[in-house]
């Protein structure tokens, strides 16, 4: 199967064409809140529909490399400070963006690029949703499609606009439906009630389920492919209530789609520096490293969107620089009151390749870190630590502690020995080594966050940057055995629920297995299996929603109502009980910012901006929100939304 990168070249000259605000400029990245209300130009040819395709691949990518003009904070981290498991750490930013109850209103909180990617959530989604317009409004007059083709492109164009519309409707709730590319300014949009817009995510999905070729009869790889129309129709299907027809489609997907868990090691095996930091050959480190994720061998693969160092898609990832620790900052010394770990160029008289943490775990800088919960607690089931995950296993390379890191330092008396938190001097005095815990010094997953820098290897490695390129994974089957599993939780398959998640952890080589699951057990694995593949925060909503449909209790026996999201969730519950940092009485100040969440933040606030250019309209805002009134009129069928677009 030939590789989706060969084609890039070939696609890159098509999204030159003009497609409203876009172009081949950085521009084509910045977020245009206003472009929902933009007429499109009409496409009348097949290199149109492929430049409206390339387009939505290249802006579906850009939620995990999109830093603007700086390399700090990608749009997916952002989702994950709403989470349970990171918080921003960026402690020298006074507009940290941490203090989130209190900050994130409809005028604040979006435009802070240095702290977080939120914007980009409203305009570019909505960009997104414009390029598969394009498509379904002007197919028909393209001429010479045959009718299998033209079902392809509207299949494909039907998964681009239902997963940015899923995703928005669980970040914003109720929001405008645009399913057309207006040929004049409308400004009297309403809102559309989100299980109205769900209901027809549906009806589009299970279409493109028919109409998408399976990957295998695909020419390249990373094209939209029924896999990866079949696993979106799977989260419809859950956002919809209806769990016994994704449980099936996850059967369809799991046990006849031709996938498989990758259980064994696979592919190219790479150690980017064992004389400093060895990598023992493991399935989970060759699951997320270099080219694996697009190999044919790779049977676990659903989608990838390549992202390759010398292609003209590629953009560097900064995941090593943004969610590693800034482990070389001063605020960490030795017991003699040295610089604790330092960064040599290779030509620097002190270089020393033992100790050469730069090129084996990347330049960290610390924007986000994780919390306790994602550190430590998750990794244990039954109070006992699992100590053959290799998803949390330091012993072969996978996973980074602090104190695995040794002082450097050659001017230090306690060079070579491994860096400690707190030193007991010899006169019995306690000394703290790191003044800053929030942003310097916290574990994290290494096979995660690494990605290769072959720009920097051409230089020498002298100015190593710590930001490199990387494929990712947009959907995988691992992800399909978890969606699985909540679909039979819902329908009370609880054996059945137990062992997927139970598969999950088999192929990680977990000592522990879970007898019996329950919806936090189910959301865990997602967190340990997931962390930073899947919109954290959105996903989290999705299941509150799905669970308050379904009726059944969350780990401690309690129930939701789906119409009181905004005042008790289940996501409320997991930042509550598992985020050690929001609302929390013993959390850190920084730069006079606390670390705040409220419980409306479930839904996020509808951007002012887009609420004043719909000047003949009114857009609903959210409750816990200024400007929010339960009178404004929503439309309550996707079809009555529909309508008003004519």
């Amino acid at each position: 199967m030939k590789n989706y990168i060969s084609i890039f070249r070939i696609l890159i000259g098509i999204v030159c064409i003009q497609l409203s605000s876009v172009s081949c400029s950085d521009d084509f990245l910045k977020p245009d809140p206003l472009s929902l209300y933009e007429p499109s130009v009409t496409f009348s040819t097949v290199e149109g529909l492929n430049s409206a395709l390339a387009s939505a691949d290249k802006a579906l990518r850009a939620y995990w490399t999109n830093t603007e003009a700086c390399d700090l904070m990608l749009p997916l981290m952002s989702e994950y400070l709403f989470s349970d498991l990171a918080v921003a750490s960026k402690t020298d930013d006074a507009l940290i963006f941490s203090d989130i109850n209190e900050r994130f209103t409809p005028n604040n909180g979006w435009y802070n690029f240095d702290q977080n990617r939120l914007v980009i959530f409203w305009g570019e989604t909505y960009n997104g949703i414009k390029y598969a317009n394009t498509i379904i409004s002007y197919i028909d007059k393209v001429e010479g499609l045959d009718e299998t083709t033209k079902s392809e492109y509207l299949g494909r164009a039907y998964f681009h606009r239902a997963y940015r519309y899923l995703n928005l409707c669980f970040q914003f709730g109720d929001i405008p439906f645009v399913s057309k590319i207006i040929d004049k300014p409308k400004q009297n949009y309403k809102s559309t009630k989100r299980e109205a817009i769900i209901k027809k995510l549906v009806q589009d999905m299970e279409f493109a389920v028919q109409h998408v070729p399976e990957q295998k009869d695909m020419t390249y790889i990373g094209m939209i492919n029924k896999g990866a129309c079949r696993q979106l129709l799977i989260k419809c299907y859950l956002a919809n209530g209806e769990f016994q027809k994704a449980k099936e489609q996850a059967d369809i997907l799991i046990d006849k789609s031709g996938y498989a868990l990758m259980t064994e090691t696979f592919g190219t095996f790479s150690n980017p520096n064992p004389a400093t930091w060895n990598i023992t050959n493991n399935v989970i480190w060759n699951l997320h490293q270099g080219n694996n994720k697009t190999i044919a061998a790779n049977t676990e693969a659903i989608l990838v969107m390549p992202n390759r160092y010398g292609s003209d898609s590629g953009i560097r990832t900064r995941t090593m620089r943004n969610m590693v620790p800034w482990w070389n900052s001063n605020s960490i010394s030795t017991p003699d009151n040295k610089l604790a770990v330092d960064r040599f160029a290779l030509t620097n008289a002190s270089y020393d390749a033992t100790l050469d943490y730069n090129r084996a775990l990347g330049r960290g800088v610390g924007v986000v870190r994780p919390t306790y919960f994602a550190e430590n607690s998750l990794w244990y089931l039954n109070n006992t630590h699992d100590d053959g995950d290799l998803r949390h296993n330091s012993q072969v390379g996978n996973w980074v502690h602090m104190e695995d890191i040794k002082y450097n330092n050659p001017n230090s008396a306690y060079y070579g020995q491994n860096l400690s938190y707190i030193h007991i001097n010899e006169k019995g005095e306690k000394q703290i080594l790191c003044s800053d815990t929030i942003r310097t010094w916290f574990d994290w997953p290494h096979y995660k966050t690494w990605s290769e820098s072959p720009e920097d290897e051409a230089a020498n490695l002298n100015n190593y940057q710590g930001s490199g390129y990387a494929d990712f994974y947009l959907y995988r089957l691992a992800e399909t055995y978890l969606l699985r599993a909540e679909a039979n939780y819902y329908l009370g398959n609880i054996e059945e629920a137990t062992a997927d998640v139970n598969t999950i952890r088999k192929r990680a080589k977990c000592k522990i297995l879970y007898s019996k699951v329950d919806i936090d057990n189910i959301v865990d694995e997602r967190a340990r299996e997931l962390y930073m593949e899947e919109w954290r925060f959105t996903e989290l909503s999705r299941i509150s929603y799905s669970l308050a449909l379904s009726g059944k209790p969350d780990n401690e026996g309690k129930t939701y109502d789906i119409n009181k999201l905004h005042e008790d969730s289940f996501w409320w519950h997991r930042i509550c009980k598992y985020n050690n940092y929001y609302n929390k009485p013993d959390a850190p100040i920084v730069k006079g910012r606390k670390y705040t969440m409220g419980r409306h933040n479930i839904n996020w606030p509808i951007p002012q901006s887009a609420i004043d250019a719909n000047l003949l309209g009114e857009l609903s805002q959210n409750p816990g929100y200024d400007g929010y009134n339960p009178s404004v009129e929503k439309w309550k069928t996707w079809e009555e939304a529909v309508a008003n677009e004519q």
